[in-house]
Formats: structure tokens, sequence, C-alpha cells
């Protein structure tokens, strides 16, 4: 994505998996009630996908929501989805406006889900200069798109717990 550098990568990162872990945990176990900071906070529905195709229509459907188009100027440049070769992780292209998610593998589909397309609309709707980033990937910008893209499409609820458990790790937020 760019060359600065990106120090709350790991950070984001690490937050981001054990929200995952726990909306998966609520599917599993039908228990939508988590404590997070002393708070009893019931976890929305997430979101799941079952092909690049739903992604990408998810993602157009994201992008041409009024709210998103006058809060972001690059709303207005489309996302393409693409699948991605190996499991370990989703990226966003810069260059060429591309999010790249990994598809079903061995039985499992980690990426295709709403928080991981969130993250990487997140890095689209970036204002800076996509060819001359001027801030680190995943630094309070970042964060604070992607907290508003959660709180506002999957639930104050969701972003709650995202907002807590990045804290938690260290992440530096606006």
């Amino acid at each position: 994505m760019s060359g600065l550098r990106d120090n709350q990568r790991a950070a984001v990162y690490d937050a981001e998996a054990l929200v995952r872990t726990m909306f998966d945990r609520a599917d599993e176990r039908e228990l939508r009630v988590v404590e997070v900071m002393g708070s009893q906070v019931t976890l929305p529905v997430e979101r799941k996908f079952a092909s690049i195709e739903s992604v990408q229509d998810y993602v157009d459907r994201v992008l041409v929501l009024n709210w998103v188009r006058s809060t972001w100027t690059r709303a207005a440049t489309p996302i393409r989805v693409r699948a991605r070769a190996g499991n370990k992780a989703s990226h966003y292209e810069s260059d060429c406006a591309t999010i790249a998610i990994p598809e079903h593998q061995g039985g499992r589909a980690w990426a295709l889900r709403e928080l991981v397309v969130l993250h990487e609309i997140a890095h689209h709707l970036d204002p800076s200069d996509p060819d001359h980033p001027t801030v680190e990937p995943h630094g309070p910008g970042f964060v604070d798109r992607y907290l508003t893209l959660v709180c506002e499409i999957i639930g104050p609820e969701a972003a709650f717990v995202l907002r807590m458990t990045l804290l938690a790790g260290g992440v530096r937020l606006n």
C-alpha cells in the first residue's frame, strides 16, 4: 500500500482477530451477549459472504450509501473485488482500487465476512493520494474510518467492542 512505516498494523490486526473470534463464538453458541471492559453488549449479526461476487455486490452497495458518499470523496471511485491466492490475508491495492479476498479453502472462509471487507473499504476511503500517501496505512485516520463504517453498517455495539479491543491493544485513535 505505501512505503510509510505502519506502526499500528500488528495491533490493529490482533484486535480485529479477537473481535472476529467473539463474533464467531456468538454465532456458534447462539449467545450474543458478551462482556467488554465491564459492559454487557449484545453483538449484532455480522454478514458473511458466499462468494467473491457477493462481496463485490456488498462493496458496491456500501459505496453508494448517501452518508458514505458525503463523508468520503473516494467513495465515488469504484472498488473491484477479486479472489486472492493463499488463505493468510486479504488486502487492498490502492494503485488499482482492488480488494483481494481469499476464497473458501479447506472448508474455511475466514475473510468472507463483513468486518474484513469493511477494513479493506476503510483503506480505499483514505483521502490521501493513493500514489503518494502521507499517513500510515493503519494509523488513527484509518482506524476512525473503520470504526465509523462498523458503527453505521454493523452497529454501534460492534463498533464499541472493536474500539475497546483496539484501545486495550494500544492502538491510537483520532
